[in-house]
């Protein structure tokens, strides 16, 4: 299958596949004559896979480790990446936790019916803290 074929089979744009050809998390297909390239059932159960892996907020190095371990006994090795993911997450949702306590302290600064909401001159405050990093996207 052509990789239009592949894009509408696996519900993935055509520019992830070559994405993730790029990073080496699917081998370069093999090409036509003409310069297509040529895709089988194991690309897209592979392309399955790493999106199933990047629907769970897998990194792509997580991802690519994943991959390594695959056909073999590895258990204890894919055990221990996931515990590691799972600590990742953790940290990301207590991070997202305290940016949301800090949210609700602010928005109850301010009843609404003031004119010179207090929202605004809280975030104004020189003093006012900056959020940490964490609280946006992946910190691994």
């Amino acid at each position: 299958m052509r990789i239009g074929e592949l894009s509408r089979l696996t519900a993935t744009p055509v520019d992830t596949i070559r994405h993730y050809e790029r990073e080496g998390l699917l081998d370069a297909p093999p090409r036509t004559d003409a310069g297509y390239r040529v895709y089988g059932p194991p690309d897209a159960e592979r392309l399955h896979f790493i999106r199933r892996c990047r629907s769970l907020d897998m990194n792509l190095a997580e991802v690519r480790a994943l991959l390594a371990l695959q056909g073999g006994e590895h258990g204890g090795e894919a055990h221990a990446l996931l515990d590691e993911h799972i600590g990742h997450v953790a940290a990301r949702i207590a991070a997202l936790q305290e940016l949301e306590k800090e949210l609700r302290a602010l928005r109850a600064r301010c009843k609404g019916d003031e004119p010179a909401c207090a929202i605004l001159e809280g975030l104004a405050e020189p003093g006012a803290e900056l959020p940490a990093k964490s609280h946006v996207g992946h910190s691994h």
